[in-house]
């Protein structure tokens, strides 16, 4: 399990595959390098990828001091630092996203162009009522209510399927292991709630995609929109029809997979 240090007391657990321009893919809110499916092998297909657990996630350190999107963001940049990657494109899913913005913000150098997958500039009403419901379970360590209520990333087509309880069997792994994870997840909703980049997306210099599924609960998609109006010359893709979930790159990875790496075909380092 490759791990390496980013700051005092703190190791992150990443792996890298494929050849090509780098791409980073941050993931999102409690999840662990599982919750990417198939994703992050298709991409490899294309690009070298690295995938990283976030702090306190995975096979990474927690470490001490407040988890944040800036925290985060930092970590991720100072993971491509250390592995010697002065440029890469950085796709970041839900949470993951916005890290990216963060990072492209903060170190514009190292930002070779984004790919915000279910994204947001600042919590409204609705996402912040979604986001504090989910919340709660880890608040309590209820392992088995969180797991419920994570059904709302999915498509009802996903929930109405009998093999859904095999499919999110599967990805068990992905998701906090004990406490201390679940005590991360705590935080790390904390810094969805937070999140708050709505009037500074305008400084962003990275060529941009902005994609997120019609069915998307957690992130909607005129969330997504308002990011994408604010980044200059910024592209938003809406991906339609069944399986367009949160959680779209489980669900319908071939398609995501098409649009991204048409996007970053045109975006060399």
């Amino acid at each position: 399990m490759p791990r390496i240090p980013v700051s005092t007391g703190v190791e992150l657990h990443y792996e890298t595959a494929g050849d090509g321009d780098p791409l980073l893919m941050i993931m999102g809110t409690s999840g662990a390098l599982p919750l990417w499916g198939e994703l992050a092998a298709r991409l490899a297909q294309t690009h070298r990828v690295i995938t990283v657990d976030n702090r306190g996630m995975g096979g990474s350190d927690r470490g001490d001091g407040p988890i944040s999107v800036a925290s985060m963001a930092a970590d991720c940049a100072a993971l491509l630092d250390a592995l010697q990657v002065p440029r890469a494109h950085v796709l970041g899913w839900s949470l993951g996203s916005a890290v990216a913005q963060e990072m492209a913000l903060a170190r514009p150098e190292q930002v070779a162009s984004q790919v915000l997958y279910g994204t947001w500039g600042r919590c409204d009403g609705f996402q912040r009522a979604v986001l504090t419901a989910l919340r709660l379970p880890y608040v309590h360590r209820d392992m088995e209510s969180a797991l419920a209520a994570s059904g709302i990333a999915f498509s009802p087509q996903a929930l109405d399927d009998p093999d859904v309880g095999a499919l999110l069997e599967a990805l068990l792994p992905g998701f906090p292991q004990d406490e201390a994870q679940m005590q991360v997840t705590v935080e790390q909703w904390d810094a969805d709630l937070a999140h708050d980049t709505l009037d500074r997306l305008g400084a962003i210099t990275a060529p941009t995609l902005v994609v997120v599924g019609e069915q998307d609960l957690l992130t909607p998609q005129w969330q997504s929109r308002a990011v994408a109006e604010r980044i200059p010359g910024a592209r938003f893709e809406l991906v339609t029809g069944p399986g367009s979930s949160h959680c779209m790159h489980l669900e319908r990875p071939e398609d995501l997979t098409k649009v991204v790496t048409g996007f970053l075909g045109g975006q060399r380092i």
